[in-house]
């Protein structure tokens, strides 16, 4: 599922910020494999046991490495979905990669070459978001960091960029151009809604105009589309305003797969 060459577009990323509990998590994933079987688009789970960057100390992280990877691992036997999981340490890579398909770098970690190294030792496939702070040609040293290595299995993953004042634009030929860099590139569709720190203590988001963006990437010739869904955004312990309504996701994933029959096809 994770060769890139089994994918065919839009495939999907979606699921909970962070892992609250093992029940919702799963719940989540029951019905995206359930969506990913009825519509015939590839689904891969994604979860955080541990959000290392949140806007305040006191925010909610996750349950932690050891048993996130627990609850990551029960998903994935149930499921039958590929999994990919954040990194924030170059140690965390090893114990990951026994679980989860995809090792995801996040965006303020994307330069970090340690990081970049040890994912790629792995030999799983590496998901590489484009920093908040960086133009879409600039992600060309990250990649090369990594193809150094010998490891050539990378995604790329546009997610907006911020100009300050608590808001995200996003710049679609990021698509395009990170495309010409050799990789598949994945438009992150919730959060490119975020406004960071927009609540003062947490971020806020726009979560309204998800399917307005998602669309729009699936129309530039992204190879996928990444998604936060929750049963319940407005209680998330984490990133619940720019977060989608796992009520809503399948009809929103109807129509990017329509888009994509129209635009995109050969």
């Amino acid at each position: 599922m994770t060769d890139t060459a089994h994918l065919h577009k839009p495939f999907v990323i979606a699921g909970p910020c962070a892992l609250e509990s093992l029940d919702l998590a799963m719940h989540v994933a029951q019905e995206l494999a359930s969506m990913s079987q009825e519509l015939g688009i590839p689904v891969v789970f994604k979860s955080s046991y541990d959000k290392a960057n949140r806007s305040h100390s006191a925010s909610f992280r996750g349950p932690g490495l050891r048993l996130g990877l627990d609850w990551l691992g029960q998903i994935k036997t149930r499921t039958g979905l590929p999994i990919i999981t954040d990194i924030h340490e170059p140690q965390q890579a090893a114990a990951v990669a026994e679980v989860a398909d995809v090792l995801q770098i996040p965006a303020f970690l994307c330069r970090q070459t340690d990081l970049l190294v040890a994912a790629a030792s792995t030999g799983r496939v590496v998901n590489i978001k484009k920093g908040q702070f960086m133009a879409p040609w600039d992600m060309r040293g990250p990649v090369e960091k990594i193809r150094a290595t010998g490891h050539t299995k990378i995604w790329l993953t546009e997610r907006g960029s911020m100009f300050g004042y608590n808001n995200l634009v996003v710049d679609f030929r990021a698509v395009s151009i990170m495309q010409g860099l050799g990789c598949p590139v994945i438009f992150d569709a919730t959060h490119s809604v975020q406004l960071p720190g927009g609540k003062g203590d947490s971020s806020d988001g726009q979560r309204e105009f998800v399917p307005i963006l998602a669309k729009a990437a699936v129309a530039s010739g992204c190879d996928g589309v990444f998604m936060e869904v929750h049963p319940d955004p407005d209680h998330a312990l984490c990133d619940g305003p720019n977060s989608w309504p796992l009520h809503k996701t399948k009809t929103l994933l109807t129509h990017l797969q329509a888009l994509w029959s129209v635009c995109c096809a050969p």
